[in-house]
Parts: structure tokens; sequence; C-alpha cells
């Protein structure tokens, strides 16, 4: 096959080919599931719903940068995403890639309902590219006349894994997926299921790639908004949490699209990756919920280093520490000393708020959050 056979060049682009139905049995599940989250989310009082969006809004700016290589600091995320919600929080100083992505997960949760413009994902781009980047634009379309290459190996051995538009027929390329966009929304004239037009968005907005830096992040927002304005709700369905621990076979899946409009294939495996995320999500408000009983159950009897790592888990997640919670890592986070830690940990066992396992130097604390919770 030519080396320059890319999908963008065959005669019938844009027009992806796949089953019309492909996805009907998938996008069903996916429709029940995100009413029973709804109607999950729902028992959360309003602060508890502000720190369910913190927790979600923050792990998929943490997953998404991360899929890209940047790793950010949790902390700083979820501070500058509590400041854009108005969320009190204390005095935190972020990087400006930690504030960028921050503000436009905000951004993107608020203004789900939003049409799609080039003006949106100028913002965006803008947000996402904050800090030093080595880019010649910021907020707009490349420019350059150099072809925009995915390249690997060294200079004297370079492999093109794909070779986007020219810069020239970006404007042109983005319009026609913005009025795509438009009209298979909701309440446009031609609508189509979350899923399916979440999976065509993403992987026609890669094979543009419009940005000279920055597309993956953006890309994976606009399914996210896809599948939002799809279910009529904000939720943000953590897709970039199951992209990430399966990053090498998302590349792979997204590189199989670069010479191809056929994309059944890439439709059965974004599904799949959807249905796995929207399992993650009900976890994290499911959490929530465990963690408001236990701090219900036990604020009064803890002391100021033991609320602190409990909080400090809680934070961490459904998966908590990894590793589990060790006597050093408390000693750590509060300052205790050795016999203050071996009490305050023995207590958090005694009233059921930590389990123990191990012995010794290998001994670790989780906390003892429902099965069913853990298991999902």
């Amino acid at each position: 096959m030519p080396n320059d056979n890319w999908v963008w060049k065959h005669p019938n682009w844009p027009n992806f080919v796949f089953p019309p139905d492909q996805l009907a049995d998938a996008e069903s599940t996916f429709i029940k599931g995100a009413g029973i989250n709804i109607g999950i989310a729902s028992q959360l009082n309003t602060e508890q719903q502000g720190e369910l969006e913190v927790q979600l809004l923050s792990a998929m700016a943490l997953e998404t940068s991360e899929i890209e290589g940047e790793i950010l600091n949790r902390d700083s995320v979820q501070a500058s995403i509590r400041k854009q919600l108005g969320l009190q929080t204390e005095p935190r100083t972020s990087t400006p890639a930690e504030s960028g992505i921050a503000e436009m997960m905000v951004s993107l949760f608020q203004r789900y309902q939003d049409p799609l413009t080039h003006e949106t994902l100028s913002e965006w781009h803008c947000m996402v590219m904050q800090g030093p980047r080595d880019i010649g634009t910021m907020g707009a379309y490349r420019t350059h006349q150099e072809p925009m290459q995915i390249v690997s190996g060294p200079e004297y051995d370079r492999k093109i894994h794909f070779e986007a538009p020219p810069s020239s027929q970006v404007k042109d390329e983005m319009n026609k997926f913005l009025t795509w966009f438009t009209d298979t929304a909701p309440d446009g004239y031609q609508p189509m299921g979350p899923l399916t037009r979440a999976a065509i968005a993403h992987v026609w907005f890669e094979c543009i790639h419009p940005y000279e830096d920055g597309n993956g992040r953006i890309g994976r927002a606009i399914a996210e908004k896809a599948i939002a304005q799809s279910i009529g709700c904000p939720t943000v369905s953590s897709l970039s949490n199951i992209m990430l621990e399966r990053r090498k076979q998302y590349y792979a899946e997204l590189a199989k699209m670069n010479r191809r409009l056929d994309i059944e294939e890439w439709l059965s495996w974004f599904a799949d990756v959807a249905l796995s995320a929207q399992q993650n999500t009900r976890q994290n408000v499911l959490f929530l919920i465990e963690k408001a009983k236990l701090f219900d159950r036990t604020s009064s009897h803890l002391n100021q280093r033991q609320e602190k790592v409990i909080s400090r888990l809680f934070d961490a997640g459904p998966k908590g520490f990894i590793g589990g919670l060790s006597a050093a890592n408390y000693r750590s986070l509060t300052g205790a000393s050795t016999a203050s830690t071996t009490r305050d940990l023995t207590d958090l066992v005694g009233r059921n708020i930590l389990t123990r396992t191990g012995e010794r130097k290998s001994t670790r604390y989780y906390l003892n959050i429902e099965s069913d919770i853990k298991g999902l």
C-alpha cells in the first residue's frame, strides 16, 4: 500500500462506513446505565455533588494529560477545579498546565449543551496549551506549510505513522466536522446514538489533527461532550481512565483508522471503553456515598490526624493508595510519632474504619468500604 494513501485522501472521505445498527445493544445498555448513575447521584446533597464533580473532573484532567505523557499534581489540579467551580479550597499554587487543563474540564462540564464551534475549540486549545509549549500557534488551527506528521524513530530512519491534511485544508475540514456534530446532536436533523456519535467524533477529529499540539486532549473532550449532549446531563464518563489503562491498544486502534473509512472495529472498541468507563463513574459515585456515611458515623470520634488521613484515602478514590496505606505513609502525612501512629491505626481498625493486611513492615491498611463497591 502506498505510504501516502491516507484516509482523508479517499474519494468518499469523510463518509465513514459501518453497519447502521452496529451499536444498538451497546447504546441501549449505556443509556440505561446513565439513568442508573444519575439516580444514584441524586442521593447526594449539594456539597457531596460538588465533591463528586471535583473528583470526576480532576481524574479526567489527570488521565487525559497522562495519556500524552504529561504527569500533573492531583492536589494542584483539584484545587484549580474547586476554584473554577466556586468551591472552597485551600490556597495552592498550580502550574499553568494544571490550571489550564482544569479550566478546560470545567468549561466542558458546565457548557456541555453549547454548540461545538471554532471559537469553543480555540478557547479549549488556549487552556490546554498554557505553560511553556513548543508550538507556533496557540488558540488557532495550524498554518505551517510543512506536513503535519506523526512519526517515530531517529532522523535517519523516520517512520511516518500518519500524515494529516495540509494546513490549507484544515478550516474546510473542520467546517464539515462541526456541521456534522451539530446535525447529529439530539436536537439535530439527523440525531445519532451517544456512543456512535462520540466514537466517530473522536476518530474524525484525530484524522484532521487541526492543531500543532493538544489534539488528543481536545479530541477526548469532544467525545465526552458528545456523550453528555446525548444523555442530556453533564456526566463525565471517565473515558480517559480506561483509555489510559489501555493506552497501547488505544493508539493501535486509532492507527488502524489512518488509511480506511471502515470504522466497524473502532466503534466496537470504543463502545467497550465507554461502558467500562461508565462503570468507573458509578464506582466513584457509590464511593462518595460511602465516604459520607463513614464520616457521619465517625466524625466526632476521630482526632485531627486520623481525619486528615481518612480524607486523603478518600481523595485517592476507590482504588486508594497504590499498595495500601503503611505506617510510614501515616507518619509522613501527619507528622505523628511512631507510638501515636500505632495507636491511631489500631483505633481506626478497631472502629472498622480501616482493614489491616500483612504483618510488620508489610502491614497495609485500606478503607473498610462495602465489598460491592470495591468489586465494581
